[in-house]
């Protein structure tokens, strides 16, 4: 996929405070970014400097090879930013509102038409197209924020708290429809505190505590620790103890039974488990079911040690 947002050592200062510390990533077509930290920590900050609504103190956005800020014309229908809070025209109709964006990025006609009652069908909101927007819930406001992100189809999507005011249905309706924006090639960045939706979806994660990114990885290497171990769970067909056998393999540590269950901790990745699989079948065990442990995101964030901004 093509290399479609560039950050390169984007700093961003208010007066003493620094917000955003020297953050740098490229994401290419196909890349769902999960943003996540504690309230303070910067995020909101940063999706407002990439979305150009913020000059950084120091550093550069570029989205398709365009700077956010010198070729803000350029930008403009490339990048969409869905904030954490819902549209303020509390006296339009849901479909007056999405029409007004339209015809800000110069979607008009049919063309608009039929934007409009895509999005309206993608986020649930067909029925409501006549409310106004101040008789809607929180949930419902936040669905239209979402709408109105993705009506000119831009190529870097970013969203803050989307799924803030949504029900577990519309949560799981709302993942759906962000993953999809992924599988079209776009660049999607989503910041939350509910990491399970992220693990559902993401393919990296990005850490930030305090302006600085912790941890910036692919999803599959949750599985990692710090020096590159993992653990392995296997199921092995005897109702014997096989532990000394398994310890026996050169590299294997930390080995727990539980029934026919066991887990042990091994060097991480796809030819390392091959081999530590080799060797236990060479042993003479009857492995029936051998699985790479990932952690789940909640546990990585956790063991960053972030702390909660003050």
């Amino acid at each position: 996929m093509s290399l479609l947002l560039e950050v390169n050592n984007v700093r961003v200062e208010f007066e003493t405070l620094v917000a955003v510390n020297n953050v740098s990533f490229k994401m290419a077509g196909g890349d769902l970014l999960g943003l996540i930290g504690p309230n303070g920590a910067g995020k909101t900050t940063l999706l407002r400097v990439l979305a150009g609504l913020h000059a950084p103190t120091s550093g550069s956005v570029s989205i398709m090879g365009h700077d956010v800020l010198d070729e803000s014309h350029r930008v403009r229908g490339e990048v969409g930013f869905s904030p954490d809070s819902p549209p303020a025209y509390e006296e339009m109709t849901v479909e007056q509102f999405l029409y007004f964006v339209a015809d800000t990025h110069g979607i008009r006609g049919n063309e608009a038409h039929e934007r409009i009652d895509h999005w309206l069908e993608q986020v649930w909101l067909e029925n409501k197209r006549t409310e106004k927007v101040s008789k809607l819930s929180r949930g419902m406001r936040q669905r239209i924020t979402v709408a109105q992100t993705l009506i000119p189809s831009p190529a870097v999507v970013l969203l803050d708290e989307p799924s803030s005011g949504l029900d577990p249905a519309g949560r799981i309706q709302l993942r759906e429809v962000i993953a999809s924006l992924a599988r079209q090639g776009k660049a999607v960045i989503v910041s939350s505190h509910i990491l399970a939706d992220l693990e559902e979806f993401c393919t990296h994660i990005a850490i930030i505590e305090r302006g600085c990114v912790l941890r910036y990885s692919h999803v599959d290497e949750l599985a990692h620790d710090s020096v590159g171990r993992c653990s392995y769970k296997m199921i092995i067909q005897s109702d014997s103890d096989h532990t000394e056998a398994i310890i026996a393999v050169d590299g294997t540590s930390h080995i727990r039974k539980t029934g026919h269950e066991y887990t042990v901790q091994f060097d991480a990745g796809n030819e390392e488990a091959a081999v530590l699989l080799r060797q236990l079948v060479e042993r003479g065990l009857h492995v029936s079911s051998f699985t790479m442990v990932r952690e789940s995101l909640e546990d990585v964030y956790l063991k960053t040690g972030v702390q909660q901004v003050d």
